[in-house]
């Protein structure tokens, strides 16, 4: 009997139980279901990994929106701060809570990788003790929550520092979010999950360790957005005037640059990543996905696990082919028309293999960041790769990308080719330098005879390209060897003494970059144009209507002017033969005094002690007026380039310099003027 009651008990309690469910009040037998199937869940082998290791703090936000959404704005009556006690802030309606949050949390923050650690006022930390030593009656100390470890630190610049000691170790945010709005269908390597970052309207996923080449096969740095955006208006110029064209990034990594070709040119362009890396190689997969693009893996190289591309949900809106192959068999193998060189550190190991099947008339842009060796850091490591002895300069910049361009020179003159520099910048991080590719030993004896010695003087850093059969203290114009005891001058290189920039090519990667609405390097590529000119003139039209027919490398190029007086242009892009090609040679060989002038001087380096320098701008008109060609350099925000002498330079300075102790003389006799009155 005992056991029927109790059967009977339990089926009324199952009932009552299934009653309850159907009314959906049984919010706690739900809660149990969910754990249920949340254990489930992880026992399948097969079900997807969580996205999020921890929550993170409110005070973390990435917007002003996501702030003002911890509490109820719009609602009516009186409402508390989410990141303030009671006592410090007392309730308030919304507008005032608004501006309470907009001005105090909002501004006072610490910022890393798009995420903002707003000041937080709640009791989170400990209660600072008083100075009777009573905690108790202590105050809440106000602090930042880490986005990565979640540690509460007081002070600003303590997170800060804090912030750099994870990014030494590769830790990042995202190591410790770990959300995106795109699923994956495996997890990251480590074990977290990705990173979704937008640039230039591509969208990439990033591992958690990114920036750190050590930690990660797909590295990526966001300081190198200028050389992207710079590799990428130099691509535009050269599919105006032939396409379609075949290029190759041949370090993908995360396959960003490869993507924006593919992405914004289109059909122009048959883009090929390459990278030795599975982990990078699945990565670039899945970034071709991510922005609807087709991945084609080669009629002439291996194709995916499949045996098959990898296809996309709805249209493609280009087709990118990608490849796990080392960078110098695949530019052994295949001719391209463009190749993008940007190996972490030198690229000196690939220039050979680069210049052996690249097609007449294409380009190699090559991004060197060994910093260290070009920028006279490591001289020993300098001559091993470059093979030029170089020493601190005040134009230490320019002479980096003058090495790097008489190395790209020397291994192009190897294939019995030329090169035309087209564009060479150094900047903190990188020197990126662009040339064209002129089949021929004629051309590559040109370029063989533009590498020279470089004698400098060390006390007053004159310098001047060394001709054959000069004594070398005899070629500066400066006469330090003579009035200083010991060796002033040595040599340096040997580098390139030809043009840096190509006018022409420049005016139309500015006109490329405000078609892409590349705002950010639109002032560089106008300083580069001025540079290029030598010229001060700050006035850059643009248009359709503005650019004209530009003769580079003995080749008419088309440019953007249409109308009858451009003539028929050759879409192929071949050179012009005959007496045409006689003519242009010589009109070049004609206007070669109108190229810039090598290198600059600063004008804080060479100023006069007690003397008040003219404003920079002022000092380049006292320099055109004095009949000098002048223009700033992107190399160095103080430098001027000129063709005038450093003897000629500092006499217009010292003209337009004024006594430091002028108005302090003035003043003290006016004031004795008074005492006498």
């Amino acid at each position: 009997m005992a056991e029927l009651k109790e059967a009977d008990a339990a089926q009324l309690h199952q009932e009552d139980v299934d009653i309850k469910r159907a009314d959906g009040g049984d919010a706690p037998s739900a809660g149990v279901q969910a754990a249920e199937d949340t254990s489930e869940a992880a026992a399948d082998g097969d079900a997807k990994p969580s996205t999020t290791t921890t929550e993170r703090h409110v005070s973390i936000q990435t917007k002003l929106e996501g702030l003002e959404t911890l509490v109820d704005l719009n609602g009516a009556g009186r409402k508390s701060c989410p990141l303030c006690p009671e006592e410090k802030f007392k309730a308030c309606y919304s507008h005032k809570l608004r501006r309470h949050l907009q001005n105090l949390h909002w501004k006072v923050y610490v910022e890393f990788e798009g995420q903002r650690m707003c000041i937080c006022h709640l009791p989170c930390r400990h209660l600072k003790p008083s100075l009777s030593g009573d905690q108790t009656s202590g105050r809440h100390v106000a602090h930042y929550h880490c986005v990565v470890c979640s540690v509460t630190i007081a002070r600003k610049t303590d997170m800060i520092s804090h912030l750099k000691r994870h990014v030494n170790k590769g830790e990042t945010e995202a190591s410790y979010t770990g959300s995106s709005d795109v699923v994956f269908e495996e997890p990251a390597p480590s074990g977290q999950a990705f990173e979704i970052m937008k640039e230039l309207g591509t969208n990439v996923q990033l591992l958690p360790n990114h920036t750190t080449p050590q930690k990660s096969d797909t590295y990526f740095n966001r300081k190198m957005k200028t050389n992207r955006q710079l590799v990428f208006c130099s691509l535009a110029v050269l599919v105006e005037e032939r396409n379609p064209l075949e290029c190759l990034d041949a370090f993908g990594a995360t396959g960003i640059m490869g993507l924006q070709w593919a992405k914004h040119l289109r059909t122009a362009v048959k883009v090929t990543i390459t990278d030795i890396s599975d982990t990078c190689v699945k990565m670039i997969k899945e970034n071709c996905q991510l922005n609807h693009i087709r991945v084609d893996g080669g009629s002439r190289g291996p194709r995916g696990p499949d045996g098959a591309g990898s296809e996309v949900k709805g249209t493609p809106i280009a087709t990118v082919e990608v490849a796990k192959m080392d960078a110098n068999v695949i530019m052994h193998l295949r001719p391209f028309d463009y190749i993008h060189l940007d190996p972490y550190g030198t690229a000196v190991n690939y220039l050979d293999a680069a210049f052996r099947n690249v097609r007449n008339l294409g380009i190699v842009s090559v991004t060197s960041t060994d910093t260290g060796s070009l920028y006279s850091k490591s001289p020993n490591v300098t001559l091993r790769h470059y093979g030029c002895h170089i020493v601190r300069t005040e134009y230490y910049k320019e002479l980096a990308a003058r090495m790097v361009v008489a190395t790209v020179a020397r291994a192009a003159a190897r294939c019995n080719k030329g090169i035309e520099v087209l564009l060479a910048v150094a900047l903190e991080h990188f020197v990126l330098v662009v040339v064209r590719v002129l089949r021929g030993p004629t051309q590559a004896d040109e370029s063989a005879k533009k590498l020279r010695k470089l004698v400098h003087c060390q006390w007053c850093e004159e310098r001047v390209f060394l001709k054959q059969g000069n004594m070398v203290d005899d070629t500066l114009p400066c006469n330090c060897h003579g009035s200083l005891p010991g060796k002033t001058a040595v040599q340096l290189g040997p580098l390139w003494c030809g043009p840096l920039f190509n006018t022409g090519f420049l005016r139309r990667m500015l006109s490329a970059a405000v078609q892409h609405s590349m705002d950010d390097i639109q002032p560089l590529v106008k300083t580069l144009i001025c540079e290029s000119e030598c010229t001060t003139l700050k006035s850059l039209v643009h248009g359709s209507l503005a650019l004209t027919n530009q003769v580079e490398c003995g080749v008419v190029i088309k440019t953007l002017q249409s109308g009858d007086e451009s003539g028929p242009a050759d879409p192929s892009g071949k050179r012009k033969t005959g007496e045409d090609s006689g003519n242009i040679v010589k009109k070049l060989k004609s206007d070669a005094s109108l190229e810039h002038p090598p290198f600059y001087y600063s004008i804080h380096r060479h100023s006069i002690r007690g003397m008040n320098m003219p404003k920079l701008n002022k000092f380049l008109q006292y320099l055109t007026e004095a009949g000098f060609r002048v223009s700033r350099t992107h190399f160095d925000p103080t430098g001027v380039r000129t063709d005038a002498t450093l003897k000629q330079f500092k006499s217009v300075l010292t003209k337009y310099s004024v006594p430091t102790y002028t108005n302090a003389a003035a003043t003290q006799t006016s004031v004795s003027t008074e005492k006498t009155a």
